[in-house]
């Protein structure tokens, strides 16, 4: 069982080991692709995660400063 899935990991790396060292024409590929391939790409996606939770975390504060104004307005309605 185990030289079957050794076998078609096999199979896969090898088909697909030529897409895997680069994409043709990354010598005329902008100066921030060849950046980013220089680079291992674990940076790349720490940097887009990065920014999706910045963006999330602007929009919780952003939601909560609202509720709470809203709170207040209903609490201020109710008093008078």
């Amino acid at each position: 069982m185990q030289e079957d899935s050794l076998a078609i990991v096999d199979t896969l790396t090898e088909a697909y080991s030529d897409q895997w060292a680069g994409a043709p024409g990354a010598e005329e590929a902008g100066v921030f692709v060849q950046f980013m391939s220089s680079n291992d790409l674990i940076y790349v996606v720490l940097g887009v995660s990065l920014i999706i939770w910045l963006v999330l975390l602007f929009f919780l504060f952003r939601v909560d400063k609202k509720v709470a104004k809203l709170e207040e307005q209903i609490n201020s309605n109710q008093e008078e």
